[in-house]
């Protein structure tokens, strides 16, 4: 199956011919530990154009932007204009929040405020004397921004100041209901169940008092299910957990869910001047080997909400 951006120039939304209709996600080239599915889902990831930096804060502009990440939980914005300093996203945030209710950003950790930099560093690191895994060129396997936080965030962008030009670090999306179906009952009675110690990466930390977190990952509601999820800090409690958890890997690495809810967006369709914007909780998140070392991105998470409330996100 294709997925497809369905194209919108400035505030009106039509349909365009040719490439932005046309073109399928294509899948990233296996590599050895990748961890990424290799097929594609048929979505229509909606697709807005902004001419100039005022349409961050134009009223039906952002509006487009809202009503997309509440309906769809994905969207892509396409900047016409040089923005090194992600003033369009520092605006269109501050006016998500003034028209449409969203929190305010979180800051990263105690050093870092609303930005954190995606990008290979080999020396210096935003936190210090930790590294995050952002910061290599290492794989990242499905997750969630933020797993750790208590609330989480319910979105995330990510703004591509410099693509991969040698075809690396492919970003790939999950759409966690559609994945909740290879699940079975009880293994989604056990994942929504609070008997998970979700560890805070040491990077992240705020406070040294804090370092990790009990919750569950799971909550399903009759129209969406949400996840808070990162294989590499948590701990299942139980045993029923620890199966739970075994068995959501399974799903993950299956072939089934590479074909029904997978998306992979390679540099071609987020070149440097793209945003993704996303549901945080709606849908996981991976990126292949990243093979430019100057390739870099831009990351802000905002509008946070009680874990669990799938209905309605706001505290």
């Amino acid at each position: 199956m294709q997925a497809a951006f369905r194209h919108a120039r400035g505030s009106r939304a039509v349909q365009l011919p040719g490439i932005l209709t046309a073109r399928a996600y294509s899948s990233p080239a296996s590599s050895k530990g990748d961890h990424l599915g290799t097929d594609v889902v048929g979505y229509k990831v909606p697709h807005l154009i902004a001419p100039t930096l005022d349409f961050s804060q134009n009223r039906l502009h952002v509006d487009q932007v809202a009503e997309n990440l509440d309906r769809v939980g994905i969207l892509k914005v396409s900047l016409e204009f040089p923005d090194q300093d992600s003033e369009y996203l520092q605006r269109l945030i501050l006016n998500l929040h003034k028209h449409h209710g969203h929190e305010l950003p979180i800051s990263h950790s105690s050093t870092r405020g609303w930005f954190w930099d995606v990008r290979p560093s080999e020396h210096m690191f935003q936190a210090g004397a930790h590294k995050a895994r952002s910061e290599t060129m290492r794989d990242f396997p499905w997750h969630t921004d933020c797993s750790y936080e208590d609330p989480p965030p319910r979105y995330f962008a990510l703004q591509v100041l410099q693509h991969d030009r040698f075809g690396g670090g492919t970003l790939s999306v999950l759409n966690v209901h559609r994945m909740m179906r290879y699940l079975s009952p009880s293994s989604r009675t056990a994942l929504e169940a609070p008997e998970y110690r979700i560890n805070i990466p040491a990077e992240f930390i705020k406070d040294e008092s804090h370092k990790h977190i009990t919750a569950s990952i799971l909550a399903i509601g009759h129209e969406a299910s949400i996840m808070r999820f990162r294989e590499d800090i948590l701990v299942p409690l139980t045993r029923t957990a620890r199966k739970a958890l075994e068995e959501l890997n399974t799903v993950l690495a299956s072939e089934h869910v590479r074909a029904d809810a997978t998306l992979h967006l390679i540099p071609d369709d987020l070149p440097t001047g793209s945003i993704i914007l996303m549901d945080n909780r709606r849908w996981l998140h991976a990126r292949n080997r990243i093979n430019d070392p100057k390739r870099h991105l831009r990351r802000v998470r905002w509008d946070t909400c009680v874990f669990g409330n799938v209905g309605e996100c706001k505290d």
